[in-house]
């Protein structure tokens, strides 16, 4: 489930909790499953979280101890009534080629190196890569870019995270390969360049 789902379901749990009690908070008994991610949503201001005399207050209403709660803020409750009415997008037949992929700030920065220099590289980059990462949606959510790629543009993108790594940083690379599980290595053996899962590098 996509980050942005998981927090509208997080805020969804808190609104319901909300209302059913008479107090006007939703408590952690009711919310242990979802707590990390209210924690989140109160970081980012979505969610308020209970002060030490609001949980001394809620735990003598409720006669135990009430160790955390939370309540939506105007923003969460917007956000909340926002999601539930916004456009839908249009059904598309889904290619199941495609990887939705999830790529940092850096990691795009060079992607866009990678592709400025493409027509100078003697490896050429596949088709369609660059214009997946010149549409790439922003998450800001989780401050990643969304990609939808097919394997040989997956390929093409361990490849220029290789040229990136022996240049500048390892990070990119190492990051696409814990997540993805694809890194690339040159092999002589093999002929010019080859592509190995994560775990056979």
């Amino acid at each position: 489930m996509p980050y942005e789902d998981r927090a509208v379901t997080a805020l969804e749990a808190v609104a319901d909790c909300e209302r059913a009690a008479e107090h006007g908070w939703a408590l952690d008994w009711d919310l242990h499953s979802v707590k990390q991610r209210v924690f989140n949503l109160a970081e980012r201001g979505l969610t308020v979280l209970a002060s030490q005399d609001d949980r001394a207050a809620l735990s003598a209403w409720e006669g135990r101890a009430v160790r955390w709660a939370a309540r939506l803020t105007a923003p969460g409750h917007d956000l909340l009534l926002y999601s539930r009415f916004r456009p839908q997008p249009e059904a598309e037949t889904p290619d199941h080629r495609l990887q939705q992929v999830e790529l940092t700030s850096s990691q795009m920065t060079a992607l866009h190196l990678y592709l400025a220099l493409a027509d100078r590289l003697r490896r050429p980059s596949a088709a369609g890569l660059a214009e997946q990462v010149h549409t790439a949606r922003r998450d800001r959510l989780v401050n990643r870019y969304v990609l939808h790629l097919s394997p040989e543009q997956m390929e093409c993108v361990a490849y220029a995270f290789w040229l990136h790594s022996m240049s500048r940083s390892a990070l990119e690379a190492n990051r696409f390969t814990r997540d993805y599980g694809i890194t690339y290595h040159p092999d002589p053996a093999l002929g010019p360049s080859t592509l190995h899962p994560a775990d056979e590098a």
